[in-house]
């Protein structure tokens, strides 16, 4: 179960559920909803020798994201990563007396799409919420959140991922997202060790995500263990590790009789556990109570329900049309349309940009889908990893590699001089074409057929013995020959002729080494 919120600088915040049996391919659902599987099933057994292995993981995510927006969730303050402390301040955000939020439209737009993404039911009609704590970084003393009546709610996630012995088949799970809500970001501590201070920044608290993961170990069929709050978790590797070692940490403390506190832990990654806190607040701690000054936030299902005299209302069939195409759906298209393979899908989506990449170069080339792709999922991501670059910085777009494999389709380069030429489009940071490179290199296939006969003859010629292999039923050898040919074309020959050619002048080949 998930449930998210949206900070006051506009972000979204879910809450998520997956019960996981700690066996092979136990599974975390992440940021981006991304999975994670446990291979610590040897270890569970080394650890637990006093515990039944009858124990079972759940974990719930609360994930914190922050909205693109172009001001706060309450305020008219701009919104802008890294800017100096306290530069982005109002009034409002820091808690003067008399002055009043203002709900930022495109934060509710926006919560209402990603419940829409994530199947849930868009409440018309939900509240606002004081959520009391005492921190130097929430100057007011309470933050404003939507615990009783979120605006969205009962959501469910399916997500792939590639299962099976051979890892080759598509597999779908799904995970429950009980609640998204807006919700009001606090400040940031800047902690001074050096001076014994602390500095707040009242610009936002975190970076664009954070995660805090619940966890408890219980026995299948018995009520849940007590559970653990693991704060802050800013990263997807992070978030794998955090999980996995707090499930093992419970399990060694009920391994030795004792009890499981229900408490906050931070997740320290340099040493790769978590460390406890504060004690765990309860709800009744947090005191919360409507929001007065925030009326019933109100959205409509389409402009025919809007109320006449009703100013920037909220449609949520506008928002809906305008929904991108979501990745489960567009790994289905992929592999439906262009009859790739399911972990191509994987390949293309998992690289932002790469499957816009893929589709200019099929539209710019008469290849088949299949061809194309290992060109753009080796060739050309092996690179971009290898230099550390993003799809959006590829020196060779996807019309010079179109160009590319149109030149092999027509026959004006062999397969091997292909990746030749793409390696040197590469190295000139594309400002060569293709066609450029094979003109000042030579590379184009030798259309000479007197020039290959010659070239076969002389390779024959120094290699009686392998001639003596083919003739005694060992084709396998004749690739042999090929390769040999190519190196003295340096790879210019065009296989199809060179294999012709050379099965003639075998079935009359005289032998003169045994004369």
């Amino acid at each position: 179960m998930a449930t998210s919120a949206v900070t006051a600088n506009g972000g979204v915040h879910y809450k998520m559920i997956k019960r996981t049996l700690f066996y092979r391919n136990a599974s975390f659902a992440a940021r981006r909803l991304n999975v994670f599987a446990s291979t610590a099933d040897h270890q569970l057994q080394a650890r637990t020798k006093g515990v039944p292995l009858q124990l079972e993981g759940v974990v719930g995510l609360e994930i914190h994201a922050q909205i693109h927006s172009n001001t706060k969730l309450f305020s008219s303050s701009g919104v802008h990563f890294m800017s100096p402390p306290n530069s982005l301040v109002s009034f409002l955000d820091a808690s003067l007396p008399g002055t009043l939020p203002v709900l930022n439209r495109r934060c509710v737009e926006a919560a209402v799409m990603t419940g829409l993404a994530l199947n849930c039911s868009i409440n018309r009609k939900s509240l606002f919420d004081r959520k009391h704590y005492f921190y130097a970084d929430l100057p007011a003393g309470y933050q404003i959140t939507q615990q009783r009546r979120p605006i969205a709610v009962d959501g469910m996630l399916t997500y792939s991922l590639m299962g099976g012995k051979k890892k080759n088949q598509v597999l779908r799970k799904n995970v429950r997202v009980k609640q998204i809500q807006l919700e009001q970001d606090s400040g940031k501590s800047l902690h001074d060790d050096v001076r014994g201070q602390t500095l707040i920044d009242l610009n936002r608290a975190e970076g664009q995500l954070r995660v805090d993961a619940n966890v408890s170990v219980h026995r299948p069929g018995e009520p849940l263990g007590v559970r653990t709050e693991v704060k802050n978790i800013n990263s997807v590797r992070f978030l794998s590790k955090a999980i996995d070692y707090e499930i093992h940490r419970q399990i060694d403390v009920l391994r030795r009789g004792e009890s499981v506190q229900n408490e906050t832990r931070a997740y320290d990654s340099k040493s790769g556990t978590t460390l406890p806190m504060r004690d765990k607040e309860g709800l009744q701690d947090y005191r919360f109570m409507p929001e007065p000054n925030l009326p019933p936030l109100m959205v409509y299902e389409d402009e025919a329900s809007v109320p006449t005299g009703a100013e920037q209302a909220v449609v949520i069939q506008n928002l809906r049309a305008g929904l991108p195409e979501l990745p489960s759906m567009k790994r289905d298209r992929l592999v439906q349309t262009h009859g790739i393979l399911p972990e191509h899908s994987f390949t293309l989506l998992n690289e932002e940009g790469l499957v816009e990449y893929f589709e200019s170069v099929l539209k710019a080339t008469r290849r088949e889908p299949r061809q194309v792709i290992g060109w753009v999922t080796n060739e050309l991501l092996a690179l971009l990893k290898q230099r550390e670059l993003n799809v959006s910085q590829s020196p060779i777009s996807p019309s010079a590699l179109a160009e590319l494999l149109e030149l092999q389709e027509r026959g004006s380069i062999s397969s091997s001089v292909a990746k030749q030429v793409f390696q040197e489009m590469w190295r000139s940071s594309g400002q060569k074409t293709p066609a450029q490179i094979i003109r000042e290199q030579d590379l184009g296939l030798v259309s000479d057929v007197a020039q290959l006969h010659d070239i076969c003859q002389k390779v024959l010629d120094t290699h009686p013995d392998k001639v003596r292999a083919i003739k005694s039923g060992n084709q396998k050898v004749l690739n042999n020959l090929m390769g040999l040919i190519q190196k003295e074309t340096k790879g210019r020959a065009d296989p199809v002729v060179m294999r012709e050619i050379l099965q003639e002048k075998i079935l009359s080949f005289k032998d003169t080494s045994t004369d």
